[in-house]
């Protein structure tokens, strides 16, 4: 029981920290304080999500290195501020690194009351390096901290390296790091004397312009990659916003948390309050502009390759040859709208079928309870349509209660819901999908994709080809084989000589 004693503490904290954040604020800004805090997302509405993510700031609303780095960065200029004011301590010890070990003690504490999400956890890890490299003298912002910090997560947490949070959170560090060490000494050669006096301002205008542009060029190409989408407004987003964040909403913040025991939080949280509700207008606003958000397609592989590759190269060497990194991420931006777009798609259970019609765009035809398919496939289509909208089997499919037929490229394609349509099913189509299994006697088909097949292969996208053979792919050729997979599943069956094995010839449709 004593190994269940500190979680339980812990949550029972989380849930007094929560209570008492939203006794002293409203509902929509206490939720997002509460999140902000304790890593509780459920008091957030669906339409301030929305307008967060399209305005390019939904970051903000998850625990993650902003925060983090907020939180130790403000208690380490904190305490060193304090321990200033003493000068026998600030003659005698080591003021800043005593500092930077109470800003590690600080952000493992917001660790532990953020709910310990992995992406906090990566978060902390990565201050936690910079906080250490201070206390060993060392420069914080440098890119071998950003390398151990990375090679310490993929040690313990090896799956990261798929992760898309861990890939955006790298991309925007390395593309922070590289900036700065590049930028900076041309503007602050000598020290800080350039940026004394009125010119201190602009300065810092530009460095807060800089990084955004540089965070925001770095992870667009991710975004696009995972989520076929675009913030076009992302830059102006970020620019309004995350100030706000920074020197407003997490200041206070932290501010509150420390008053709290002492029932004096309410000021504190008033002004994190005020805060959110500035967030929240900036989000609503550059959300509501034309064109916020745009939906493309999904890139291929080799797109993302080079593009990360190459801003790599361009982070990562010193000399003159990093430019060629640009060439690389050139390359591609020049193939990333060149995807493949399947011209028929099966869902894994084989009750969902989509085609792509005459106008280019996905027609669904299948049982409703698909939505959730549709919608994802929709998204990786770069299609802004809404799955609930989606009218299953309407053109170019021609349904009845036994199933539904559509013409796809010139060939018939059938999902037979009912053991009934088989039959003329068999005789005239192309592609055959049946979610049970289809009788010996159907042979007329150049594809019947059943029971059998799905089971072997998952999901399913085919691509009728220029010269009319067809390009298949599965869920199964893209994971390959593993050994957690039943072996009753892997057996040497390939779709490509089921296809060859049929009468049917897939160039004509007959």
């Amino acid at each position: 029981a004593s190994g269940f004693a500190l979680p339980a503490a812990i949550a029972r904290l989380r849930k007094a920290i929560g209570e008492r954040v939203s006794a002293a604020l409203p509902a929509l800004v206490g939720g997002i304080a509460t999140a902000l805090i304790t890593g509780e997302r459920g008091g957030i509405p669906q339409e301030v999500n929305d307008a967060f993510r399209a305005s390019g700031l939904f970051h903000v609303l998850s625990i993650s290195g902003l925060h983090m780095a907020i939180m130790g960065g403000s208690v380490l200029v904190a305490l060193r501020a304090l321990l200033a004011l003493m000068p026998a301590f600030a003659l005698r010890f080591p003021i800043k690194k005593w500092a930077a070990a109470g800003a590690i003690l600080a952000s493992f504490c917001y660790l532990l009351i953020s709910g310990g999400a992995f992406a906090t956890v990566r978060s902390f890890l990565m201050i936690l390096v910079m906080l250490l490299a201070v206390i060993a003298d060392r420069p914080a912002i440098a890119m071998r901290n950003v390398a151990s910090a990375a090679l310490i997560i993929l040690l313990v947490f090896p799956e990261s390296v798929v992760d898309v949070g861990f890939q955006m959170s790298f991309a925007a560090v390395v593309a922070l790091v590289a900036g700065h060490e590049a930028i900076s000494p041309r503007f602050v050669p000598a020290g800080d004397r350039l940026i004394d006096g009125l010119v201190r301002p602009v300065y810092w205008l530009g460095a807060i312009i800089a990084s955004t542009l540089l965070a925001s060029a770095a992870v667009a190409p991710l975004a696009v990659y995972h989520f076929q989408q675009t913030q076009h407004y992302a830059v102006l987003g970020n620019l309004l916003g995350v100030p706000i964040c920074n020197l407003i909403i997490m200041p206070a913040a932290l501010a509150g948390l420390v008053l709290m025991p002492l029932g004096l939080e309410a000021v504190p949280l008033a002004a994190m309050g005020a805060g959110i509700e500035a967030m929240v207008f900036v989000a609503r606003w550059v959300a509501s502009l034309g064109g916020a958000v745009g939906r493309v397609s999904a890139v291929p592989e080799a797109a993302i390759l080079l593009f990360a590759g190459g801003g790599l190269w361009l982070s990562l060497m010193r000399l003159g040859w990093r430019w060629a990194g640009v060439a690389a991420m050139a390359a591609g931006l020049v193939i990333a709208p060149f995807g493949e777009r399947p011209d028929i798609l099966i869902g894994e259970d084989g009750r969902l079928v989509a085609v792509r019609n005459a106008q280019g765009v996905l027609a669904f035809a299948g049982e409703a309870g698909n939505r959730f398919v549709v919608s994802r496939w929709l998204e990786r289509d770069g299609d802004a349509r809404e799955a609930g909208a989606i009218n299953l089997g309407g053109p170019p499919f021609s349904c009845d209660p036994t199933g539904c037929v559509a013409r796809v490229a010139g060939r018939m394609v059938a999902l037979a819901s009912h053991p009934a349509a088989l039959h003329d099913d068999c005789q005239r189509t192309t592609v055959l999908v049946h979610a049970a299994k289809v009788p010996d006697w159907c042979q007329g088909p150049s594809l019947i994709v059943d029971a059998t097949v799905l089971a072997r292969e998952g999901a399913i996208t085919l691509n009728f080809r220029h010269d009319g053979s067809l390009a298949i792919d599965s869920v199964r050729r893209r994971t390959g084989a593993r050994p957690w997979i039943s072996p009753a599943n892997t057996d040497d069956a390939d779709l490509t000589s089921e296809i060859t094995a049929r009468p049917r010839d897939l160039s004509t449709g007959g």
